[in-house]
């Protein structure tokens, strides 16, 4: 009868009896496989002695981060967020004199009373001084910088201005330009182009951006720049030529020229 073995097939390991006890004979990949979990097992209990040792330490960082989000959620809810609607129910009053002044009504003093207050209630400095922080707080301080630009108080506009900060496409630029206006009204006129650059390119649109670069250009021109001067013009010709600083671009491109 024919003997034959199965492919793959291997006899299994013989136990092995030494004075009455059976021992099992294990092979190289068994031994590997028991030393990665001998391992294993050594790693995690460096890990729990690691931590039973710093215990202390570590609930006072998780009682930290705690206390830190139920402070943060406190002050937005309790603080943060009554001070903002208490900031912009004060400058109610403040907005409408700044309005009426801008419409031309007794302007002088109705920049003033929006600059200090009335009928009770705070004006744009000191809104921006006691809410500081609060997007009302930081908006007073654009009102007031172009309260001051108007009344020709041209420091204290660039002052005011420059605190204020806005990711708003029209507001950021017309900050930047104010300040320009300032700087050409105090006969500084490299400071008032470094501003109308920056305004034109803040934002670019088609309200304010040919609004400054016609600015700078104009004030680039009469520093005798023509070369930036024409830059500025060339880029109103060519990229805003439906608004209406393009209207007579052409002449100062010729002076430019």
């Amino acid at each position: 009868m024919a003997t034959y073995s199965k492919r793959g097939y291997k006899a299994p390991k013989e136990k092995e009896v030494k004075d009455g006890v059976e021992e099992v004979v294990i092979d190289e990949k068994d031994s590997t496989t028991a030393g990665v979990f001998s391992t294993l097992d050594e790693t995690a209990s460096r890990t729990e002695d690691w931590v039973a040792r710093n215990q202390k330490v570590i609930i006072g960082l998780v009682a930290g981060v705690a206390l830190f989000t139920v402070g943060y959620l406190a002050y937005q809810k309790f603080i943060a967020t009554p001070k903002q609607d208490e900031a912009a129910n004060e400058m109610f009053v403040a907005q409408q004199n700044f309005q009426k002044a801008t419409d031309g009504v007794a302007s002088d003093s109705l920049y003033k009373l929006s600059l200090n207050g009335s009928e009770g209630k705070f004006g744009f400095l000191k809104i921006a001084d006691e809410y500081s922080g609060t997007d009302a707080g930081n908006l007073a301080n654009y009102y007031a910088g172009i309260a001051y630009l108007n009344t020709g108080k041209y420091t204290e506009a660039i002052e005011y201005l420059g605190k204020f900060k806005s990711e708003d496409i029209v507001l950021g630029a017309l900050a930047k330009g104010a300040i320009g206006d300032a700087y050409s009204q105090k006969n500084q006129p490299k400071e008032a182009l470094e501003n109308y650059v920056k305004a034109a390119e803040t934002n670019k649109n088609d309200f304010t951006t040919p609004r400054f670069l016609l600015k700078a250009g104009k004030t680039a021109l009469a520093l005798g720049n023509k070369a930036d001067a024409l830059k500025y013009f060339t880029d109103i010709k060519e990229n805003f030529d439906a608004t209406p600083e393009a209207a007579s671009i052409d002449v100062l491109i010729g002076l430019a020229q």
